[in-house]
């Protein structure tokens, strides 16, 4: 397997460049040069197998030869080890819809899937290398302690996780800042989540400073995050769906990363109808669609925070896919959007878009009352992040939808992670498990720091790893 840039299709990489880089030096993400599609006798061969082993077929696809057959199903199997369910992921039922629950790992969120992995994959090539690597990463609320957890007291890894000051929940934050060890480096910064993804992406460009510290990154713009999520859209499909039928999949978006997923699935020929981008209020995703420019506008902060997002990182992957790979191209949509603040596509691209892909656009009075219905029809408490994924399915269910379609909602986090917003929603707080509620009572360790790139730059550069 063999990797290109979106913004340079001349140069190849493989899996490993992808990984330890992170974002392609120059400024664009990292893309296969080829998505291979599986036959109908793989996909047949693949339905059969237990989470773990699908995993390990997926994934190998991707790594090519970074590690051993024996290194990689190690990986899988150290990664998932502390799952509270043995397949890694759940399913559970409301009307017409299964919902897909993805949060069944030790930070109660979708990210720890993928995270997990990672944090192995960096130890088993770091143990061969003997490199020592800096990882730093912005998160909205959940990324930061999915992989704070995959890699503290991990030799030759040190990290440094930057969030917005007050813009993600009291469960999310301590998730992150209770965690005491020596390899782990929480920044608290004075603004909102894409000013935070903004200081990662423009240290990854400062090419001096990235090679001085040895920078790479976990957050969902590194491939390996993308390959790992594919394996769930697979699993669910082959437990749920009946026979002959394509199914839809319904994703609470914000940086595009685990709807991206999908897509690649779907390119790799697993039979997928629709692909739902459920967004809050933070609809830059939504108006693409009906118009074909992308223009972030100013945050709006939300019950759902980790999707406040108005910069979607992986976008950027999915509209050099419809432009065949045309790195010249993608490279000018990129240069309009910092110079004028948007893009427009073509129009026959767009169309092309909207055959796999719809969007709806959820605000607080639906997601509030998603989250009530589903209580009282259920006795089952979502989070407002997955409550927008299942409002936008029943929106398509509604509007859309044929009956021969499995209806999927991807279930990203534990509702005990937004208990204040629950117990606001429905005058009761979710049950936070036994080993979650613990770590929360302890003290916190993290920096305070402005938004200003050269602060945050010379804190890191004091705090590295050598």
């Amino acid at each position: 397997m063999k990797y290109i840039s979106t913004r340079n299709n001349k140069k190849n990489y493989d899996f490993i460049d992808t990984f330890l880089n992170g974002l392609a030096h120059d400024g664009g993400l990292y893309i296969p040069k080829k998505i291979p599609r599986l036959s109908e006798a793989t996909l047949k061969r693949l339905s059969s197998l237990n989470y773990n082993d699908l995993a390990y077929e997926i994934i190998k696809i991707y790594t090519g030869n970074t590690f051993s057959k024996n290194e990689l199903k190690k990986i899988i199997k150290n990664s998932y080890k502390r799952f509270d369910s043995k397949n890694v992921v759940k399913f559970s039922r409301v009307k017409k819809f299964n919902l897909v629950e993805l949060y069944h790992g030790p930070t109660l969120a979708f990210k720890d899937i993928a995270m997990q992995v990672i944090g192995n994959m960096y130890e088993t090539i770091l143990s061969k290398s003997r490199n020592r690597i800096n990882l730093v990463t912005a998160t909205s609320g959940d990324t930061g302690a999915a992989a704070i957890d995959a890699v503290k007291n991990k030799k030759n890894l040190r990290i440094f996780v930057l969030h917005p000051k007050g813009k993600i929940s009291i469960t999310q934050r301590k998730l992150m800042t209770t965690v005491n060890s020596k390899n782990v480096f929480n920044i608290a910064v004075k603004g909102s989540f894409d000013d935070c993804q903004t200081l990662v992406k423009s240290m990854f460009n400062d090419r001096h400073f990235r090679r001085s510290i040895n920078m790479s990154g976990v957050n969902s713009i590194n491939w390996a995050r993308i390959v790992v999520q594919i394996v769930y859209y697979f699993y669910s499909h082959f437990r749920l769906s009946e026979k002959n039928k394509k199914s839809v999949f319904s994703v609470p978006t914000g940086n595009f990363g685990d709807i991206y997923a999908g897509y690649i699935a779907y390119k790799m020929g697993l039979p997928i109808a629709k692909l739902i981008i459920a967004t809050n209020e933070n609809d830059l995703l939504y108006k693409f669609l009906r118009n074909g420019i992308y223009k972030p506008s100013k945050v709006k902060f939300s019950i759902s925070p980790s999707m406040d997002i108005q910069v979607a990182s992986n976008f950027e992957r999915l509209i050099s896919s419809y432009y065949n790979n045309n790195s010249k191209k993608i490279s000018e949509l990129m240069e309009q959007l910092v110079k004028k603040g948007f893009y427009k596509i073509d129009k026959n691209i767009l169309k092309n878009i909207k055959n796999i892909f719809y969007s709806k656009s959820i605000n607080a009075g639906n997601t509030k009352k998603t989250i009530k219905l589903v209580y009282e029809y259920n006795n089952k408490i979502l989070d407002p992040h997955s409550s927008v994924g299942l409002k936008a399915l029943e929106d398509y269910y509604l509007n859309h939808s044929k009956k021969a379609e499995n209806l999927f909602c991807l279930e990203t986090a534990h509702p005990a992670k937004f208990g204040e917003t629950i117990y606001k929603i429905l005058r009761k707080y979710p049950k936070i498990p036994t080993a979650i509620s613990k770590n929360l009572k302890k003290r916190e360790f993290y920096k305070v720091l402005p938004n200003n790139l050269n602060k945050i730059k010379n804190y890191i550069r004091v705090n590295r790893l050598n």
